[in-house]
């Protein structure tokens, strides 16, 4: 139990009852200025922008509620994500987005562990990195903060890290809460969507955190139907409160998410962060006015207090010092994600794996080989102590071998490089000027990427690639980015593609042990890869207004018949699987399939098998499939494992406008059990729940 709170009455463990009577208790003792400042962080504008743009280290230490200690009441210390922690030199995760390719659900709660240790060990109670919005087109400039474009995978990796985070008494916030899906416009955009699109597609994976216990939601800068999202009733009490129950606080995204103090918190929204603001100077007068009733401040207080208390008063599972920051366990997690997570997306002839004792000449070309490229340099920018870049790994892995790199401007000294080449490796793709966290009106912000400008790699590296077609026939593609890059155009101009994602402090060595078969790549894209800009929903980065339909990633591809070029839940390995469905049971309002996945090919790797549920003579328009479950395994050659998918009735409800609740239907159902969203048909099973 932390000090502050053993000025109380509570003890350690306490039950939820018991702190609530302690702040109901001790709230008639604080003053409106000490209520105010429970609801406020305490970093000054200028503190947070100077982090952000002089010093380069946003929230190098944690950023802080107010603290009345003559009552015993610690305060809320926030610290940011998700790849890692942001304050001091931390342990460096892939992206979200890499981890979600990994569909580990054990290993995200690992990582969310890791986080947690990390972020008491700097003081902090608080993370705030849960980024859960659903990626709707990949030119979004943060789709690398959240797990991908389908909702059920995104609350299963969000919950997962919930999960993680809470066991070392750190509250997990999930955000941006809600249609938070446009980088440049985030201070203006105003979203629509109808209702059963907001709940069926926007919300799902919010609800799923909530029901695992998240303590802490933050609103978003965009407009909701014509409302601030953080000012949101509709959100934050009819939703959140009423039908979720959820008994956490909210917080406010940074700055310039609340116009109206008095509308924020009449309308749910707890604490304004980072600094005293909108609340420090509207709220006093506001009481004195009796524009709000002091009484409503109360209840933001009480929601503050009794979560914070209760996180506060938890016996602690370790301790929590130095030496857990960027650890040699956490940093292992940390390439064990990466291992996961890298996506083989062709393997012609299988040129892959690299046999290094064929391999004594390797040329690394690409102006990305030997760039430190761990993602966006925002609000997530993790400051490790070291970054391992494609060229570092490689010469790490093969210290006695000729390794030679050059960053492809020169074709011409790049064909004659690669003609005389064991295996040649061109890394492409992107840095943090292209895409990442945006803010408008800045000159010394001209680096934060914000939305992509394309989807298609750079003219450089597609030149480059196109210049060594056929030049050596041990080529590979080693592409960086955060989502779904096009390359219909130059696809098939070389035998092999890697998609690495940002993978971390300890990617270049991740990439050199899968490059030469020391792991056997197993990552699943989380989105999908089309032929055409125009297959992914409308995308303005300078919008004022946007309507969110029902459509997007694969759903939408399957609705509108389109051909993509790689299916969400894609990936080769090294090795074969076989997956078989041997039996169904069906309870009352649950259906399990049970299913055999055998490795039938030669080295140790995994595959990830999931269920797709399709609808027949539905009342309502439907999805052609939706992922309803999924399942990582690893096997070694020749090992078969027996694994359990189900889908519950309530899992295939539809939201209906007119009752205002989700409709269960008694109709049959249609079950796809692959290792990828393109599914075969003919072997799907039909079936009715009972």
């Amino acid at each position: 139990m932390r000090e502050v709170v053993k000025n109380t009455r509570l003890k350690e463990n306490c039950s939820k009852e018991e702190i609530k009577a302690f702040v109901n208790e001790v709230i008639p003792q604080l003053t409106l200025k000490e209520k105010i400042g429970i609801m406020s962080g305490q970093v000054t504008e200028k503190k947070l922008l100077d982090d952000l743009f002089e010093i380069g280290h946003y929230n190098i230490k944690p950023y802080p509620t107010m603290a009345v200690e003559r009552l015993g009441l610690p305060n809320m210390r926030f610290i940011d994500g998700p790849r890692g922690v942001v304050a001091g030199s931390s342990t460096c995760f892939p992206v979200a987005m890499a981890r979600g390719a990994s569909f580990d659900k054990e290993l995200e709660e690992e990582i969310g562990e890791a986080i947690g240790e990390e972020i008491r060990a700097h003081g902090g109670n608080y993370f705030g990195g849960v980024c859960i919005n659903l990626m709707r087109n990949p030119r979004w400039g943060r789709a690398q903060e959240c797990y991908g474009e389908d909702q059920y995978h995104m609350g299963e990796m969000g919950a997962a890290l919930v999960r993680g985070v809470q066991k070392h008494n750190v509250m997990a916030c999930i955000k941006h809460f809600a249609m938070n899906s446009i980088e440049n416009a985030r201070f203006k955009a105003d979203v629509y969507a109808d209702k059963r699109t907001l709940h069926e597609v926007y919300l799902p994976h919010f609800k799923k955190c909530i029901e695992e216990g998240a303590a802490s939601v933050m609103g978003a800068y965009n407009k909701v139907y014509g409302e601030q999202a953080s000012e949101s009733s509709l959100l934050l009490t009819d939703i959140l409160r009423k039908k979720w129950k959820f008994n956490g606080f909210t917080i406010s995204d940074f700055l310039w998410a609340v116009k109206d103090a008095v509308k924020a918190v009449k309308s749910g929204m707890d604490i304004e962060m980072p600094c005293f603001c909108c609340y420090d100077n509207e709220l006093p007068n506001a009481v004195a006015e009796k524009r709000i009733d002091e009484a409503v401040l109360d209840e933001s207080v009480k929601n503050i207090l009794s979560t914070i208390l209760y996180f506060e008063t938890r016996k602690d599972p370790c301790k929590y010092d130095d030496s857990v920051i960027a650890s040699e366990k956490h940093i292992a997690i940390a390439k064990k994600a990466a291992e996961e997570s890298m996506v083989l997306l062709k393997n012609e002839g299988s040129i892959l794996p690299f046999d290094p004792n064929k391999v004594e000449r390797i040329v690394v070309l690409g102006e990305l080989g030997d760039t430190e490229n761990i993602g966006d340099h925002g609000s997530s920018k993790v400051h490790p102590k070291y970054t391992v870049t494609p060229l570092r790994g490689l010469m790490n892995k093969f210290p006695s071998k000729e390794i030679l790199y050059n960053d492809g401007k020169d074709l011409d000294a790049a064909k004659k490089l690669a003609e005389s080449a064991d295996v040649v490796i061109i890394t492409a793709g992107y840095i943090h000027s292209d895409e990442g966290e945006y803010l408008a009106d800045r000159s010394d912000a001209a680096e934060m990427g914000g939305d992509r400008k394309s989807m298609r790699l750079k003219q450089r590296d597609v030149d480059l690639i196109k210049a060594l077609k056929g030049v050596n026939p041990n080529t590979v593609v080693c592409m960086i980015g955060s989502s779904a890059i096009l390359i219909d155009d130059w696809e098939k101009d070389v035998p092999s593609i890697l998609f690495t994602f940002y993978s971390g402090m300890e990617g270049g060595n991740v990439l050199a042990d899968i490059l030469f078969g020391n792991v056997c790549p197993g990552g699943k894209l989380p989105y999908t890869v089309a032929y055409s800009e125009d297959d992914y929903p409308f995308f303005d980065p300078d919008c004022e207004k946007i309507t969110y339909e029902y459509y997007h990633g694969y759903c939408k591809m399957d609705k509108e018949a389109k051909e993509v070029l790689y299916p969400f839940g894609y990936g080769l390995s090294y090795t074969s699987f076989d997956i078989k469905t041997i039996g169904t049971t069906i309870y009352d309002d649950i259906v399990k399939f049970n299913v055999s996945v055998k490795n039938t090919g030669k080295c140790k790797g995994s595959e990830i098998v999931q269920l797709y549920i399709g609808c027949k003579d539905s009342s309502v328009d439907r999805p052609v499939k939706i992922l309803r479950d999924y399942a990582r395994i690893e096997l070694m050659p020749g090992e078969e494992k027996f694994i359990v998918l189900s889908v519950s009735k309530s899992d295939m409800a539809y939201y209906s406008e007119e009752k205002d609740d989700f409709v269960e239907e008694d109709i049959t159902y249609i079950a796809y059990i692959a290792n990828s969203s393109n599914i075969n048909k003919s072997e799907a099973l039909d079936f009715r729940f009972k």
